[in-house]
């Protein structure tokens, strides 16, 4: 560490029963970056097992009062909650734009899609009213009940450190669970003022609580035998080891793993709406985003005319830390993370393809040790080539020819990730086409990022997915409650003896 860096003190803890949980002496830490100047803004206490095990505890303790709280009970200390949120969306963004690097207005957006999800939660009563069947045999009532698991974890990526915890906890809350998070490292402190505010809005200590940290933490969630079910979104390697992990400790999974999203578009698209979008769905966040476009496919001789005004655009966008509030696109999030997306860009260039525009170069003024990378554009890029093959997570665009629609289908449908893709078109009839024939989660028309709204649900297919639910919406609920099916009888009374017993197996015509 520089002399510069060694000057940051704070130590953020953790956060358990609604307090502040101060690690132990000589606790493991790591260090919280600007990624605008390279400067290390503060450390995080990385939890011990012993650690995790408190965070569990709470939330078990915390469960049966919660669960016991009537539906429209939880779901109103939601809406002060919601309330509250969004009367700090700005501290929430500016928390955000300090440990991320994106932009202020990027980060206040990152909220706002939060605050979406969470006004879904507020509404969860409706899809907890279970069903009811009347004589499903004679005198005999079926119905069923949507019961909370228990305490359930989450772990989250720094892309969006307020958004994606928002995806998960209030759902889970609002069933009537008791909540863990453990929040990336790289970015912590948006996660806590979350937690925090929640407190403020009369959440019961224990109900959501947060440790920080490594493998230690996560490893511990996932075996620990309190803990009902885990949620992730993260990375393809790491998604699938959660899944088989926490599956085999007896837990109910839902892991989002990576993608390769891809925007198809066709000669007869607007392309300068097509590229404005390429240019807003790749570049935004740095490319740090699930739901980036990093291949743009450029079906008959659309590419000819789209490069060109994607190259302009790539020209004219500004890049500078959040301070500067004139700036489109920030630093990567860690020096590790910015050599690593530079060696893609140096292997694209060795295995052949046009490097249009070459980011490598961008310079910020007072922003010499800042993790900058410029947006980057490959074309001519093939399939057997790195930069289209691995989920490169920076801002570098590749694009690639097709010679027609269904080609451009069958390209999306080989990638082992199948997150989202877009197709971008005046044609009705290749848009119902691409709609019904793309194997993806997520589609869009015109749409280069396709999230759903809050009332719909997230989730890829293949390898950007692993377990049977999405997040959020309808999904999220299934994920965070399971069904108890009660059949009844009130028999009549029978003055005249006992019942006569029947060892025949009951049918809905039966007595």
């Amino acid at each position: 560490m520089s002399p510069a860096q060694e000057i940051a003190t704070e130590l953020l803890g953790h956060f358990v029963a609604g307090a502040a949980l101060s690690p132990a002496p000589g606790a493991r830490t790591g260090e919280v970056y600007d990624p605008a100047t390279g400067r290390v803004v503060r450390r995080v206490a990385f939890a011990d097992v012993a650690e995790v095990d408190l965070a569990v505890a709470a939330a078990r303790e915390a469960f049966p009062a919660w669960r016991d709280t009537p539906a429209a009970q939880r779901c109103r200390l939601l809406l002060r909650y919601r309330e509250l949120l969004a009367s700090h969306t700005d501290d929430l963004a500016r928390t955000i734009a300090e440990e991320h690097g994106k932009t202020v207005p990027d980060a206040r957006g990152e909220v706002e899609r939060g605050l979406e999800v969470l006004d879904f939660a507020c509404g969860i009563p409706y899809l907890l009213r279970g069903d009811f069947s009347h004589d499903a045999a004679r005198g005999l009532d079926v119905y069923t009940l949507r019961e909370p698991l228990g305490v359930v974890a989450g772990i989250t990526p720094f892309n969006f450190p307020a958004m994606v915890p928002l995806w998960m906890f209030p759902i889970a809350l609002a069933c009537g669970n008791t909540f863990v998070l453990k929040p990336s490292e790289k970015d912590p402190s948006a996660p806590v003022l979350l937690a925090k505010l929640a407190m403020e809005a009369g959440l019961p200590p224990g109900a959501l609580n947060i440790v920080h940290g490594d493998a230690v933490a996560v490893t511990r969630l996932l075996e620990h035998p309190d803990v009902a079910a885990v949620s992730f979104v993260g990375s393809t390697p790491v998604a699938r080891f959660i899944y088989e992990t926490a599956a085999r400790h007896g837990k109910r999974v839902q892991a989002l793993g990576g993608a390769k999203n891809h925007m198809v578009v066709l000669p007869d698209a607007d392309l300068d709406l097509a590229a404005n979008a390429a240019i807003s769905a790749a570049y935004g966040s740095a490319g740090e985003r699930c739901m980036a476009v990093s291949v743009v496919v450029a079906v008959g001789d659309a590419g000819d005319e789209l490069v060109p005004r994607i190259a302009s655009r790539v020209d004219r966008l500004r890049v500078g830390p959040a301070s500067d509030p004139g700036a489109e696109m920030g630093p990567l999030v860690t020096a590790a993370h910015l050599g690593r997306v530079r060696g893609y860009v140096e292997r694209g260039v060795a295995e052949g393809a046009e490097l249009v525009r070459d980011g490598r170069g961008c310079a910020v003024a007072g922003c010499d040790q800042g993790f900058f990378l410029g947006p980057t554009l490959f074309d001519r890029v093939t399939p057997e080539m790195a930069i289209y093959r691995d989920e490169i997570f920076g801002p570098v665009l590749c694009i690639v020819r097709a010679d027609s629609l269904d080609e451009a289908i069958e390209l999306i449908n080989r990638n082992p990730w199948a997150n989202g893709a877009a197709l971008f078109t005046r044609d009705g009839g290749a848009a119902r086409r691409f709609e019904d024939r793309v194997e993806t989660g997520m589609v869009g028309i015109n749409v280069p990022i396709p999230v759903p709204a809050g009332h719909h649900s997230f989730g890829g297919w293949r390898a950007s997915l692993f377990g049977d639910h999405g997040i959020y919406g309808p999904e999220g609920v299934h994920f965070y409650t399971r069904p108890k099916v009660v059949t009844r009888r009130w028999p009549e009374s029978t003055p005249a003896g006992l019942p006569r017993v029947d060892l025949r197996f009951p049918g809905s015509a039966s007595p």
